[in-house]
């Protein structure tokens, strides 16, 4: 399908997207109704956990995430420079200091050796990123976390579909306590705003529940007092950060449609890596033997002083093409709040952000639409 302006990302909602939405405007519940747990339970059968609880956005669900682990105030945690900023921003929500480690040069995550070279005894958290889709190393990242006695996230905002090395599905929580998701419009499925927590642990599947809606609990096993039926009780100090009825059933008909995604996601790829793998000047993403990502993005490294352009000159030259572009991630320490937090060498994320810019990646992309965006690249060197 052609289209006017081909964007970095974008969402593909289809009739039958739209009936799913419309079945339930027509419904009794628009909110805290029974679809919300129907996508919950889609979201274990896919990826394989045992529990998932669905919220408002994947910034509320790292929130959550955090939140349920209970850890002291003032203690620290790890995550990746090269990510969005709720990756850290979670972590000082719950009053933890984050630090940030350099990411590896060719997957641009996190870098296992340098977390291993950065644990303090105040280190009580690890947060790798599965950047743009791709797996971290999470077997080597889980047993330092086990070595270490370190809780662990994994922000998977650009990984659902994303599978390991053994074929499992990101989100099983078989390296973690917690996986969230994110469903923007440009990831990978969409319900407008909204994010998930998986996790095999009852406990901290029951907390979720709780700091979801307020701390507030009508369970009977769990209430101190039982005078009636209309009878709750808040028991810490939670949130407002429900899904509604509506982005549920969004969500249920587009996880329906995530194989479909993936592989139209991974056919593009193909068509840029072959066109751009011998330009001397680019450098495409790699992804490592044995995994399956659902890629979210499409990151190249552009040498543009070998070129003479700026990436802001690169960036307005495909907009004349009707090719838009972005910028993933300014690193995260380099963010005005940031950097009062940080100190510190991270040469391999430096190095990537000089370059990265990522190009349009999505699955209603036509083949036309690729190839727009091909030539608009090869182009700007003539």
């Amino acid at each position: 399908m052609k289209t006017d302006f081909i964007s970095y990302g974008k969402q593909w909602i289809s009739e039958d997207d739209v009936q799913a939405v419309v079945d339930v405007l027509h419904s009794d519940y628009l909110t805290q109704g029974p679809e919300v747990q129907k996508f919950e339970n889609k979201i274990c059968e896919y990826t394989g956990a045992k529990y998932c609880v669905a919220v408002a956005n994947g910034t509320a669900a790292l929130h959550l995430a955090v939140a349920a682990l209970g850890l002291k105030p003032g203690c620290e945690g790890i995550t990746t420079p090269i990510t969005f900023a709720a990756s850290a921003n979670c972590m000082l929500y719950n009053e933890i200091i984050p630090r940030f480690v350099d990411i590896d040069a060719h997957t641009y995550n996190i870098d296992p050796e340098k977390i291993s070279d950065s644990i303090t005894d105040s280190t009580k958290l690890l947060i790798p990123v599965h950047f743009a889709g791709q797996t971290a190393d999470m077997p080597r990242i889980h047993k330092i976390a086990e070595d270490n006695n370190l809780f662990m996230i994994e922000d998977a905002a650009h990984a659902i579909g994303s599978q390991y090395a053994d074929g499992s599905y990101v989100g099983n929580c078989k390296y973690s306590d917690l996986t969230t998701f994110s469903f923007h419009p440009v990831k990978t499925i969409t319900t407008g705003e909204g994010g998930a927590i998986t996790t095999n642990s009852k406990e901290l599947y029951e907390r979720l529940l709780m700091l979801r809606s307020h701390g507030i609990t009508k369970d009977e096993n769990k209430l101190s007092m039982n005078p009636g039926p209309w009878y709750y009780e808040m028991q810490e100090l939670g949130f407002n950060y429900r899904l509604t009825d509506m982005q549920a059933a969004l969500g249920i008909s587009q996880l329906s449609r995530l194989d479909e995604f993936k592989a139209r996601r991974r056919e593009i790829i193909a068509y840029y890596n072959e066109a751009f793998k011998e330009i001397h000047w680019i450098t495409v993403p790699s992804e490592v033997e044995g995994l399956s990502s659902c890629f979210h993005l499409y990151v190249v490294l552009i040498d543009f002083q070998k070129i003479g352009l700026t990436r802001a000159e690169v960036m307005a030259e495909l907009l004349s093409k009707r090719v838009g572009s972005q910028v993933h991630y300014i690193l995260v320490p380099q963010l005005s709040y940031h950097t009062i937090l940080h100190s510190g060498e991270l040469p391999h994320a430096e190095s990537y952000y000089e370059q990265c810019l990522s190009i349009p990646l999505y699955p209603r992309m036509s083949n036309e639409d690729v190839n727009i965006v091909i030539e608009a690249v090869l182009n700007l060197v003539s």
